[in-house]
């Protein structure tokens, strides 16, 4: 998915991610409400800022970040979290 696709492209060392929900079940089979889940903590990244020689992270990577960082927004029916690339823990591999 690139900026153009999702109509986001953030400005300066920001990044736009697509959060990853984690699942609705335990690995036992018991149904976790959505009032009793985690905020998620992984996104995929979807769109780099204009500062890109400063971001060292590229559109499709997954990463972790921490719970209560970033502006979460709705953009066509979707949910995005942008934020500060520096807010950024790790990218997963």
């Amino acid at each position: 998915m690139s900026a153009k696709e999702i109509g986001i492209k953030p400005l300066g060392d920001r990044v736009v991610l697509q959060p990853v929900e984690e699942d609705n079940t335990t690995e036992a089979g018991i149904y976790i409400p959505d009032t009793a889940k985690e905020k998620p903590q992984t996104g995929i990244v979807v769109s780099v800022g204009d500062d890109e020689e400063y971001i060292t992270v590229e559109v499709g990577d997954k990463v972790l970040f921490p719970k209560y960082t970033g502006t979460e927004i709705s953009y066509a029916s979707e949910d995005y979290i942008i934020m500060d690339f520096e807010d950024l823990l790790a990218v997963l591999t």
